[in-house]
Parts: structure tokens; sequence; C-alpha cells
């Protein structure tokens, strides 16, 4: 019998697990999450995560006529802006490599009326299965950190995009403040699974969330990885002293 040595491993959260099992691992998580998930985001982030995602609309610079791609898209928040801001003649798919996550956002924006320019792609961020030189602008918000490979993830968001289009990154990212790393930490770790156990009934998953945001890259290495991709112009913006980075970068 050949030895074929140890199968490769990366991080969920703060776990070591198979690569090919991350996948599942994340898609269990927010199967348990969806029905609950815009009432976690809000009482978790205290409803701030609203301003966060209005900045990323703004600097998206998003027009009538555009094609959009709200990757990872989860129950559509800016699914909704990008459709009102397309008009008839522009095209936004809300994608998700979750089925859970598409079925809430597909009925909540069916229920608020948006129909006629929004479609719904269940996809991997790593094989986006679309055409080269598909979209004006790509959005992916919190969601880049559940990512198994997030080099190939961003290489192939460069693929579909059109020369000159723009990636928005929005994920959760490191501030350099001692003091509010501190209490960050402690109310991630301490008092954001409690929540997750009385609003969801699952303390694991958002003890996961918590651990997932402390593994994923930093903001200027991620910057380094959007460049490594092949954009240019590459750059973040910080908002609430870091705990959220805003990356920015466009296919030449």
């Amino acid at each position: 019998m050949s030895d074929q040595g140890p199968k490769p491993t990366t991080h969920f959260g703060f776990k070591e697990v198979p690569t090919g099992d991350k996948v599942s691992a994340v898609a269990g998580v927010f199967h348990s999450v969806a029905a609950k998930y815009d009432v976690m985001n809000d009482l978790m982030s205290m409803g701030i995560h609203r301003i966060w995602k209005r900045q990323t609309i703004e600097m998206s610079g998003v027009r009538a006529g555009d094609s959009v791609l709200d990757l990872a898209g989860g129950t559509g928040d800016l699914t909704m802006r990008f459709s009102d801001l397309v008009g008839p003649k522009g095209q936004v798919i809300l994608a998700d490599i979750n089925e859970s996550m598409i079925k809430v956002g597909r009925d909540r924006l069916i229920d608020k009326g948006f129909v006629g320019n929004v479609s719904y792609v269940q996809a991997n961020a790593e094989e986006l299965p679309f055409p080269d030189n598909t979209f004006d602008c790509i959005t992916i918000a919190f969601g880049l950190r559940n990512v198994t490979d997030k080099d190939k993830a961003l290489v192939s968001m460069r693929r579909v995009l059109k020369p000159g289009g723009r990636l928005l990154v929005l994920e959760f990212s490191k501030t350099d403040n001692p003091l509010l790393t501190k209490v960050y930490d402690t109310y991630s770790f301490n008092i954001l699974p409690k929540i997750g156990k009385l609003i969801t009934n699952d303390e694991d998953s958002y003890r996961y969330l918590a651990e997932s945001i402390r593994m994923h890259p930093d903001q200027a290495t991620l910057k380094g990885m959007m460049e490594t991709a092949g954009l240019v112009n590459c750059r973040f913006h910080n908002m609430t002293g870091g705990i959220v980075a805003l990356h920015y970068g466009v296919k030449p």
C-alpha cells in the first residue's frame, strides 16, 4: 500500500480541518443561522453594518445599466440597493454558495418587489460560473473570510470583471488600537456566542464566526493578495477603528 502522506488542511475558525471539508463545514454554519441572519446582523453590529454597506455602495460607482455581482450576497442588503441603481436596463446577480442563504434572500427580495433585474445563482467564489469580462462591479461583503482558497477566489473574481470593473471586499479586519482590540475580543468571544445561542439556539456557529474573523488576513495582507490576483489601484478604507475594512481594486 502506498503512503500518500497527510491530507492538506486549512483553518475552520481556530481548528484545522481537511481542505476538502471546509466548504461543508461553513455550509453547516450558514444553514443553521440563515433564518435569523438579518436579526443577528443588527444585534451583532448594533445596526452599524448598514453604514458599512452604505459606504460600499457609494464607493462602487455603480450606475444605470451596469451589471453587478453581489457575491456571498446572503439576504440581499446590497442587491436591493444595486437593483435600484442599475435600473431596468441593468442586471444584479445575487450569488451565494449556501442554498439556505439564497432562499432567504430570494424570498426577502421578492416580498419587497425586487423582480425583473435581479437573478440568483448558487456559486463557489473560487470557480465563478460566468464568462470572462461579465461584470462592471463585484462586491463580497463579509464572505471572503469563509472562502477556503482566497487567492483562487480573487483570481476568479478578476476574471469575470470587465476591464475597468471594480471589486469591493467588505470584511472584518484588524484594529491597531490595543484598548479597542481588547474590548472587541471580549465581545466577540464572550458575548457574541451567547447572543447567538439566545436568538438562533446556536452558540457554536457564532463562536466560529468570531474565530474566522481573527484568522482573516489583515488589511495590508489582503491588499497584497488583491494585487497578486492582478488588480490595480488597490486600497483600503478602515471603518469603526479598523474593526471593518473596505478594500477596493480595479481590473486593468
